[in-house]
């Protein structure tokens, strides 16, 4: 079994799943790349980085800034801001004090739908970290929620929570939906009858993102 971030990272490119970060690069550049994107790498010491990229929610940003368990940072605020290229400020907001005193590219984004949603009542679930950027997203598109179901981040639904779910939604008189990560992890025999609310990043400097990439991988 993968995560869902490989599932869909795999469909966008050739994609490595490895817990030794040096073995999966190897395999990698044997393979034949010559760029190599790491999920989730900013802490991981074993590779040198060539270009760290810190995204940011711009609702959340780093909640009280202490290290967890106090605070959701996995480290030193200081420590990480020393070792970021760059930030990436997803969604509405201020960029924070921080971010301006680091003296270092800000890169906002927003998530867009790649489609309209389904028309008619729709009963949306999801097991993300903040389910509900989902419920506001979907309905900003159009979508006509008529229950909104979060659970757990990464959250592997039971077959008995899918039957849950479609009998939910025979009552409301509505179709299922799902965010694009958790559609990748229903069984095979769920995925025809769940629609998936896929987005993508847009960039207001796209520009900018794209010499910055161009110059590091040269």
């Amino acid at each position: 079994e993968v995560g869902d971030e490989a599932l869909l990272h795999a469909a966008d490119g050739p994609t490595w799943i490895a817990r030794d970060r040096v073995a999966g690069a190897k395999a990698a550049i044997a393979a034949g790349a010559r760029v190599i994107v790491m999920d989730d790498g900013f802490q991981n010491p074993t590779l040198r980085q060539d270009l760290a990229l810190v995204v940011i929610d711009a609702q959340a940003g780093v909640g009280n800034r202490k290290v967890f368990p106090a605070g959701p940072l996995r480290e030193r605020l200081a420590d990480g801001l020393s070792r970021a290229d760059a930030f990436v400020l997803m969604g509405e907001g201020e960029v924070p004090d921080w971010a301006k005193a680091a003296g270092k590219p800000v890169f906002r984004a927003r998530l867009e739908p790649l489609a309209a949603p389904p028309s008619g009542p729709l009963v949306a679930f999801a097991g993300i970290a903040r389910p509900e950027k989902f419920f506001d997203g979907l309905k900003a598109a159009g979508g006509a929620i008529a229950e909104a179901v979060p659970y757990a981040d990464h959250h592997r639904f039971s077959e008995a929570e899918l039957r849950w779910l479609e009998t939910l939604a025979k009552e409301r008189a509505a179709a299922l939906i799902a965010t694009e990560k958790d559609h990748v992890r229903l069984p095979p025999a769920w995925r025809s009858r769940v629609a998936s609310f896929a987005v993508a990043a847009r960039f207001e400097d796209e520009a900018g993102l794209a010499s910055l990439l161009a110059r590091t991988a040269r």
